[in-house]
């Protein structure tokens, strides 16, 4: 008996592996993006994860879109915890049209909820030295300020992190 449910149990897994990479590949015939992204999308599909962009997540949380940059790897969002990991190919920065300027690191982490990212390990800034961003708050979203804790709070215009930006890659975070 125990065979036979073995049998069948492996039958089963087998037929469902080869119906969900048949899925993965007319997935990616009907879409035309670029390398990345396709394996930024396979990466996540094998995952389990949601294939939602990273800007759509932030949006949901009350967060501006543009507060990571156009050229993540992928990110990992574990919803009953609040935990987001985003991966970038290399250590990069951004320089917002409001002339402040943001480092990450190959690998940000924190925790995100609603209007707020806390915890944040992998991003800096610049205020005269180089000082590790701890926290990214929208106190509301008719609010036109964006409040980064790096040491002090301080507030920043909402409109420069609008849109994810190009990043400009760096040796060292």
């Amino acid at each position: 008996m125990e065979k036979s449910l073995t049998k069948v149990g492996s039958f089963w897994i087998s037929k469902k592996a080869k119906e969900e990479i048949s899925n993965i590949s007319s997935d990616l015939s009907s879409f035309s993006n670029t390398v990345e992204e396709k394996a930024k999308w396979i990466f996540n599909k094998l995952k389990g994860k949601p294939l939602k962009e990273l800007p759509d997540l932030l949006r949901e949380h009350n967060l501006l879109p543009g507060l990571f940059p156009r050229n993540i790897t992928c990110y990992e969002f574990d919803q009953s915890k609040g935990k987001l990991i985003v991966y970038l190919p290399y250590a990069c920065e951004v320089s917002f049209k409001d002339s402040s300027v943001i480092r990450y690191a190959i690998r940000v982490k924190g925790t995100l909820s609603r209007g707020k990212l806390t915890g944040l390990e992998g991003m800096k800034t610049k205020v005269l030295v180089w000082v590790k961003v701890t926290g990214v708050a929208v106190e509301s979203y008719r609010s036109d300020k964006v409040w980064f804790t790096a040491g002090v709070k301080k507030s920043r215009p909402k409109d420069a992190y609008e849109m994810p930006s190009n990043a400009i890659k760096v040796e060292e975070f």
